[in-house]
């Protein structure tokens, strides 16, 4: 599957590297509502070209995942910064805001 990797030189390498992590990085930094939604640009570095079109739940089972996805967080991030900030008002720019306004020493999602 990824033999396209031995036909590469350091430098390409190295380029490949960079733009993965860079893609890493940027799921990682998702915060808030953003964390709740379809990430085609994640999976779109990989280089066979593929548009899966994932199974969608019904409303009851998909609300139910909502509510075990935060419960886990809350398990697992116990001391991020918490927002009241409503769906509609969620940004990039308003969590990083959030982020930065929460005390020293508490962790990120």
């Amino acid at each position: 599957m990824d033999e396209d990797l031995d036909a590469m030189s350091r430098e390409q390498l190295v380029a490949e590297v960079r733009k993965l992590r860079e893609g890493i990085r940027a799921h990682r930094d998702t915060t808030g509502q953003d964390l709740c939604w379809h990430h085609p640009a994640l999976w779109g570095l990989l280089p066979e070209r593929t548009d899966p079109v994932p199974a969608v739940p019904a409303w009851p089972q998909f609300m139910e995942g909502c509510v075990r996805y935060r419960r886990s967080l809350d398990e697992q991030a116990p001391d991020a910064p918490r927002t009241a900030q409503s769906f509609g008002m969620t940004s990039r720019r308003a969590a990083a805001n959030n982020l930065r306004s929460a005390r020293p020493g508490q962790a990120r999602c």
